[in-house]
């Protein structure tokens, strides 16, 4: 039987831990906007939420692969991103210089 007030408390101190852990880290914050889409910085927020409930032990050993797996597609994304934007920003940098 799984304990409520356990889970619960646990969901608690998660959300606590990512709103801090938004708050210190790169994540720069997400603008408000109308549009209710995922962006790179929602996909960054979810490595990090991975990454903090992981070392807190929120999942069980044979959940572990499946969320590493998921963990590093998201990475491997955002790496992809990075690159793909890396030549547009420095078109734009040679541009403005020109």
């Amino acid at each position: 039987m799984v304990d409520t007030k356990d889970t619960t408390e646990k969901m608690d101190e998660v959300v606590e831990a990512t709103t801090a852990a938004a708050t210190t880290d790169s994540i720069p914050p997400t603008p408000e906007s109308n549009d209710q889409g995922l962006n790179l910085n929602d996909i960054r927020a979810c490595v990090t939420i991975i990454d903090i409930v992981t070392k807190r032990g929120a999942f069980e050993g044979p959940e572990m692969a499946d969320v590493g797996s998921v963990r590093n597609r998201l990475d491997n994304f955002l790496k992809a991103a990075a690159e793909a934007q890396a030549p547009a920003e420095d078109k734009a940098e040679a541009e403005a210089t020109a």
